[in-house]
């Protein structure tokens, strides 16, 4: 049985358009996703939401919480935890306000779409509850952009609480791809008190299921996912506690993966490297789809 790596039919025909010049590849836009995590009864269980069908961008995969850094984010916000600067050096960024709108990104992102803020009153707490209608109507406000996160935090009094997070891994959409992103992964644990709920409009399911529980869904083809999906979730295996994984995130390597194609004869093959289950090759027969009006 075929596994549930989630490959898009006409990926083939945009790398050969990419290899013959007839494709310009775009400079990815900066993301993040957060992998949340919580103690179940047999062990950590991971948030993760499913991506609508409808979705022109891995519809019906399993992702995390995450989503594009809005240039707003690099607005100075209250802040608890490594400094920017500490950021900067552990993501790779040039500038403290660059891994300022990543880890900021990153914050927003899982209260968006999971109601879950890793940001307090003060800088060793955290918020309680944010079910309310007043919070219900910040959030609303943040998705569609009419309030920054930093007007948002400066709003509610509230510290954004960076020590939360552990970055985990930072994957990058393939050259061939109109839609890319860089994106880094985090880790974070449940606070005390914040429920998950599905607040996305992108998504029409949620569970919260054991990493180990999924990647075996994914094998059996069951649950389909994104290659950065299955491997980060592949990562957090070995960790008996969401603290464990937290503790271990200081130590991963945050090198991109960047997916490579090449042409052997007619046959084009795919592959991330260092992760070497994801390799695909595509016959001939299944390169044939056209971009922008040429055959390919």
């Amino acid at each position: 049985m075929s596994n549930g790596q989630w490959y898009p039919p006409e990926w083939p025909g945009l790398i050969r358009a990419l290899a013959a010049g007839e494709l310009t590849a775009v400079v990815p836009r900066r993301a993040a996703t957060v992998l949340l995590l919580r103690d179940g009864a047999r062990g950590p269980e991971v948030h993760m939401l499913r991506r609508r069908t409808s979705m022109a961008f891995a519809g019906g995969a399993y992702a995390y919480p995450g989503g594009a850094v809005d240039p707003r984010d690099e607005q100075p916000v209250r802040w608890a935890g490594p400094s920017p600067a500490d950021w900067a050096a552990r993501l790779g960024v040039g500038t403290p306000a660059e891994a300022q709108a990543v880890v900021c990104a990153a914050v927003r992102e899982t209260y968006e779409e999971a109601g879950v803020l890793l940001a307090g009153p003060t800088p060793d707490s955290v918020a309680g509850d944010t079910t309310g209608d007043d919070w219900e109507a910040d959030r609303a406000a943040l998705v569609a952009r009419e309030l920054s996160f930093a007007e948002f935090l400066d709003r509610r009094k509230l510290v954004l609480r960076s020590d939360l997070l552990g970055a985990w891994a930072r994957w990058v959409t393939p050259e061939f791809e109109p839609r890319r992103y860089d994106t880094w992964f985090f880790v974070a644990a449940l606070p005390a008190g914040q429920r998950t709920r599905n607040a996305s409009t992108e998504a029409d399911r949620t569970v919260w299921i054991r990493p180990a529980d999924a990647a075996a869904g994914y094998d059996r083809g069951e649950l389909l996912m994104m290659p950065p999906t299955i491997a980060t979730l592949r990562a957090l295996t070995p960790y008996g506690t969401p603290l464990d994984a937290l503790a271990a995130a200081g130590t991963r390597d945050l090198a991109p993966v960047l997916a490579q194609a090449r042409l052997e004869g007619d046959e084009v093959v795919l592959s991330w490297p260092g992760h070497d289950e994801f390799t695909k090759h595509i016959p001939s027969e299944a390169t044939r789809p056209t971009t922008g009006g040429a055959a390919v």
